[in-house]
């Protein structure tokens, strides 16, 4: 049995038309929607709207962790456009969410990521893509669970959701072979990123419920260049599958 796994796919739908190619399925974790390319400030929602140079100036006020100055800016750059904000924003998501669903092969197995509009996706979701969320799926003879989202920062993307309410999401899947999320247990070497030079966000619960059940995997994404791309917690393998938006390549499970 051989499956592909994607994680932070960002818009990079020609990679994702590929990406199940040679497996027996697709396991997507999350960040469908681009909102703004911190390599190429020229891509994503954010330039679309209101131009290069305030992509510029809104990555290094938050690269800078100068949050207030960045929502500020944010705010200015609202007001001054003729747009409704939250009508902007969804038809944006929905044009990059009806390329990007069509790109998933049969089968898919898909969570959400913390830039993902869950509320959405049961419009795009096609049959053959399987949508899960603190829920469990057998494939191939192992259990898969699923956890979606992200916790609360600062950045305030679309589906943070509180420490406990996630923390509900991964006790509700029990013990399964490979546990699945977009963000990372909460452990120093998966959750810095050294380009970015932060924590990102991981979960404690997630931490515990790996020591509690030992999974034989634990797959994730979210930190696009982390200081550990996989290591060992007990006996679970904890693997980040990779910034697929600037890859184009699927980590692919084997057994």
């Amino acid at each position: 049995m051989r499956i592909n796994v994607v994680s932070d796919v960002h818009g990079n739908s020609g990679a994702l038309a590929k990406a199940g190619q040679g497996a027996d399925a697709l396991v997507c974790l999350g960040d469908l929607v681009l909102f703004l390319d911190y390599a190429d400030h020229s891509r994503g929602i954010f330039p679309d709207l209101f131009g290069v140079e305030n992509a510029d100036l809104i990555v290094e006020l938050r690269t800078a962790r100068r949050f207030d100055e960045a929502r500020d800016l944010g705010r200015r750059l609202w007001s001054e456009l003729a747009l409704d904000r939250d009508t902007a924003i969804e038809g944006a998501v929905r044009r990059q969410y009806e390329e990007l669903f069509a790109a998933f092969p049969t089968p898919t197995y898909a969570t959400y990521g913390n830039v993902d509009i869950p509320g959405l996706w049961p419009e795009y979701a096609r049959p053959g893509t399987t949508v899960l969320d603190g829920e469990r799926v057998e494939i191939g003879g192992l259990v898969f669970g699923f956890v979606g989202g992200g916790l609360r920062t600062p950045m305030r993307t679309p589906y943070e959701i509180s420490d406990e309410e996630y923390a509900a999401k991964v006790e509700a899947l029990g013990s399964v072979d490979v546990l699945c999320s977009h963000i990372p247990p909460d452990v120093p070497e998966l959750t810095y990123d050294t380009v970015a030079r932060r924590f990102e966000r991981g979960s404690r619960a997630l931490l515990d419920a790996i020591r509690r059940t030992r999974p034989r995997y634990a797959l994730f994404g979210h930190v696009h260049q982390p200081l550990a791309r996989r290591m060992r917690v007990g006996g679970t393998e904890c693997v980040n599958v990779g910034h697929f938006a600037a890859t184009g390549r699927p980590w692919t499970l084997e057994w």
